[in-house]
Parts: structure tokens; C-alpha cells; sequence
């Protein structure tokens, strides 16, 4: 058996100490002092438009991949 030094930290101990503290680190991370409160975003009426528009090539394409039930 190996005797240890008294007033010396041993390797152990040197390794629990750094597990200790990085738990301490990311719990301090975690932490909810850190967050943000979050905003809402307005997108306004120029994104909330409808886009879609059945256009001669939009409806080529339904004619030639047969669906019909947009057929009028």
C-alpha cells in the first residue's frame, strides 16, 4: 500500500475536483437567469399574401401529370 502524502492532492481527488467543477460550469449554463424573453415576429401583409397563382404553366403541368381533380 502506497502512503499517501499528507497536504498533497492525489490524483483521485484531483479528478473529482475537475468533475465537480464542470458540473458547477454546466449548471451555471443552464441556468434560467441567462434566457431571453422571446419576441413575436410580424411578417406584415406583403408575406402573408396568398402566392400560389394558376398560371398557364401551372396548368401545363397539372395536364400533363393527369391530375384531375383540378379539372374544371
Amino acid at each position: 500500500m502506497a502512503q499517501e502524502k499528507k497536504g498533497e492532492i492525489g490524483r483521485r481527488q484531483f479528478f473529482r475536483t475537475l468533475g465537480g467543477g464542470s458540473a458547477v460550469a454546466a449548471a451555471g449554463l443552464l441556468s434560467p437567469i441567462s434566457t431571453n424573453e422571446a419576441q413575436a415576429y410580424d411578417p406584415g401583409s406583403e408575406e402573408t399574401k396568398a402566392r400560389y397563382r394558376e398560371t398557364d404553366h401551372v396548368k401545363a403541368f397539372y395536364r400533363t401529370n393527369g391530375y384531375e381533380t383540378l379539372k374544371k
